[in-house]
């Protein structure tokens, strides 16, 4: 069974390392209480400028540390997105104050090049913490794109995460370096499953993955439009990411955070139906039986994993 904490990473808003206003937005509560931070060193930041990223987020991290010891203020789960392994054990190590206020990193393009390094260093920084450090592998390199390396590659990728899993909070997907590999964009009335070749690689991922790990849906770029039809595409994309098996969404504006957030309550019905398949009495001769509202069946060993599932994301993200 995959832990709750798994579940709870949610509307991931990332954010560039840049960014000098985010620690006054997380103290000040700009971004509401139910979200995760992703402070970005890699595609967001220009390679001119790491230096002064990694400064800056310093200053953001220890910030955010020294408020909570004068207020109280909602404090998200925060992660790092790294640029390789080698940074990451530099971060950590100016860093190792703070774990108290981070949750874990990010590890962009986790791939056969770079995954044994990675998995060593994340090894190396919990054998030294007094507390878990998470990791969160992010799937978009060229070689699971490529079809005639896919299959071979998604299956030792799989081998590494499954070596270090005690660290894995979620796989995450790339679905903009996905789009760039095939030159394509979709707009606030598509989803990134009309586009077939994309559509095609994610559901391979999750039917690898999402088994046993929590599989985090691709990024919405649309965040503003005359008429409100960008949230309305988020919305559709999030109700195709939840039937898919993807659970939470990687968000670039805080706009984007409530309407996630909403699209993962579990409905009323659902809800009742996932009770009584937990509560079933397992010595009943019969082991089907009709839902709480009469119009579809429940079966306890089909629908057991769905209702465990079910019961875990109306927890977290409440009832519709």
């Amino acid at each position: 069974m995959i832990d709750e904490i798994c579940y709870e990473v949610g509307a991931l808003l990332y954010s560039p390392a840049l960014n000098k206003t985010v620690a006054d937005s997380i103290v000040e509560e700009k971004f509401g209480k139910q979200f995760s931070l992703a402070l970005c060193l890699e595609d967001t930041v220009a390679d001119g400028f790491v230096e002064q990223a990694e400064l800056q987020l310093l200053n953001t991290i220890y910030r955010i540390r020294n408020a909570r010891e004068n207020k109280r203020f909602y404090l998200p789960k925060i992660f790092i997105r790294v640029r390789n392994p080698e940074q990451l054990l530099r971060i950590h190590a100016a860093l190792v104050e703070c774990c108290d206020v981070i949750t874990g990193y990010i590890f962009p393009k986790y791939s056969v090049d770079n995954m044994e390094r990675y998995n060593e260093y994340i090894c190396k920084i919990n054998d030294e913490s007094n507390k878990k450090i998470y990791m969160m592998p992010t799937l978009e390199s060229r070689d699971i794109v490529d079809y005639t390396t896919r299959f071979e590659s998604l299956v030792a990728v799989k081998k590494a995460i499954d070596s270090v899993k005690e660290y894995v909070l979620n796989v995450r997907v790339g679905g903009n370096d996905f789009s760039n590999e095939f030159s394509v964009r979709r707009h606030y009335d598509e989803t990134i499953y009309d586009i077939l070749p994309i559509g095609n690689l994610l559901a391979e991922i999750l039917t690898l993955f999402s088994r046993e790990y929590i599989v985090s849906g691709p990024v919405w770029e649309f965040f503003a439009s005359d008429n409100n039809e960008w949230k309305e595409g988020l919305k559709r994309e999030v109700a195709k990411d939840r039937l898919n098996g993807f659970v939470g969404k990687t968000v670039i504006h805080p706009k984007q955070i409530e309407v996630v957030n909403e699209a993962f309550k579990v409905s009323r019905k659902d809800y009742e139906d996932a009770k009584i398949i937990l509560g079933w009495d397992e010595t009943k001769a019969l082991q089907v039986g009709k839902s709480a509202g009469g119009d579809r069946m429940n079966e306890v060993k089909t629908h057991g994993n769905w209702a465990l599932k079910t019961i875990m994301l109306a927890r977290i993200y409440g009832i519709s």
